[in-house]
């Protein structure tokens, strides 16, 4: 926690620094909400090797799950979760990307593209990392032979969906379409995020981590995207 507040100050302090700067608000705020999510993703992975008390709120959660579910409940946290899926992801993420290289805006395209397909890889590469088993069952909704933590599912949901916010946010006039677009957004990625526990594919800790590692991720891609675009920018309004 000493960690935490000590980054959250520093990073205050270079916002009033840079605020004016080269980076500019933006870059630092992106570069602000990496170090924080990286920061919050350590701590639960940290607290999932170390054992409880994270661990036993994980089982607490599961078993009352387990004890309330019901067929449709199945059926339509089934229908949500299917929203995060790797090929319904990836054929948005495409779709859209093809779309924005039609337009010509082909930063946005390499923001959807890096944060959608880098975050899948990032995410594989640590659920090999901790190698933590799923949840066990004797009747099981999902049978799945992957890695739990950090859940895949809420990991794409929360990279897809919130860098489409961000197009959408950053083209629309209105404030309150802006607001109702986030709200969407984050309560989509909270629904994908809930499912993986109810249907009894993660624990709390594995959605609770994709969420940090997600947002961590996407802020890092668009941070490096607008810091290129806005170099070569300066670039082209010197010459």
């Amino acid at each position: 926690m000493e960690n935490l507040k000590d980054l959250l100050s520093s990073s205050f302090r270079n916002l009033r620094r840079y605020d004016r700067g080269y980076l500019g608000l933006h870059l630092v705020i992106g570069l602000f909400v990496f170090a924080v999510m990286t920061l919050i993703l350590g701590e639960i992975s940290e607290d999932i090797m170390n054992g409880p008390p994270i661990t036993s709120a994980d089982v607490q959660l599961k078993d009352w799950l387990y004890t309330h579910r019901s067929s449709r409940l199945t059926t339509a946290f089934l229908i949500i979760t299917s929203f995060g899926s790797t090929i319904p992801v990836s054929i948005i993420a495409i779709t859209v990307g093809l779309y924005l290289l039609w337009r010509r805006q082909p930063y946005w395209l390499a923001a959807i593209w890096s944060s959608v397909f880098g975050g899948m890889l990032l995410n594989k590469y640590l659920k090999l990392l901790f190698y933590r088993p799923r949840p066990y069952f004797e009747d099981p909704i999902l049978v799945l032979t992957t890695y739990s933590f950090p859940s895949g599912h809420t990991m794409a949901a929360t990279v897809l969906y919130g860098v489409l916010a961000v197009l959408l946010v950053t083209t629309i006039k209105r404030r309150g379409m802006k607001v109702l677009v986030v709200v969407s957004a984050s309560c989509l990625i909270g629904l994908i995020g809930f499912s993986r526990m109810y249907l009894g594919a993660h624990y709390l800790s594995d959605v609770l981590g994709a969420f940090a590692e997600g947002l961590a991720w996407l802020s890092l891609c668009l941070t490096m995207v607008y810091s290129v675009w806005r170099q070569r920018n300066r670039m082209s309004d010197t010459l």
